[in-house]
């Protein structure tokens, strides 16, 4: 099943409550959230209180990224505001296992995200203890970058070792995703779209860009 979550960090941020619940009223099936701590990457955005507010907003999985550096010291707090599942960055774990194994403890999904320069062999030894391996197909820190198209190798390559070793591992795919580049993805082996831009951004409705969304990745 293809799931799709909207990034609020492409959503108005004086009416994020709002926002979310315009995306859950279209049909999305999560929303993530993107924290960003001024050191991993360039930007400053959220913390557990706004994981806290949404959740009294919404009825949806909350996917928290962990754009942060020495993400074990903030697990418990996100995990007890309510996020659903905690992404860490590869890059930003020197001891990944331990981290991993934190969230596992939590009692909610634990995953992992890769930089576009990251190679697959830096989780190779990781598949087993994640529900989700997020493929960033942008570089992580801001919205509203173009898609990387390099990066529907990496996503073919890992669903090839997921199936070989059996791994009912979810793939997912943050940056850039639209109703050109979601077809690529699914077809490259992801079932997880995160989309910002493509919900938030323009003129049109979010009800009515979440829609187009999905008939982009219907079967022919």
């Amino acid at each position: 099943m293809i799931t799709i979550e909207a990034s609020i960090l492409a959503a108005d941020y004086a009416r994020l409550g709002e926002q979310a619940c315009e995306a859950q009223a279209a049909g999305v099936d999560g929303i993530q959230i993107d924290v960003m701590d001024g050191s991993f990457v360039p930007d400053i955005t959220f913390g557990p209180g706004v994981v806290r507010a949404l959740r009294r907003e919404v009825d949806l999985f909350l996917d928290v990224d962990l754009m942060i550096v020495n993400p074990e010291k903030h697990l418990r707090p996100f995990a007890d505001a309510g996020a659903d599942r905690l992404i860490a960055h590869r890059e930003a774990c020197p001891h990944p296992h331990k981290v991993l194994g934190s969230i596992r403890d939590l009692g909610i999904e634990v995953g992992i995200a890769l930089a576009p320069g990251t190679s697959l062999s830096a989780i190779e030894e990781l598949l087993e203890l994640v529900d989700l391996v997020q493929v960033m197909t942008v570089n992580p820190g801001w919205g509203g970058q173009p898609f990387l198209p390099t990066q529907l190798d990496k996503i073919r390559r890992l669903r090839r070792v997921l199936d070989e070793r059996g791994l009912g591992v979810r793939i997912g795919v943050d940056g850039g995703i639209n109703t050109t580049t979601a077809p690529l993805v699914v077809e490259a082996g992801a079932s997880v779209l995160v989309a910002g831009s493509a919900i938030y951004g323009g003129a049109d409705p979010v009800a009515e860009n979440v829609a187009q969304l999905r008939a982009s990745i219907q079967p022919k």
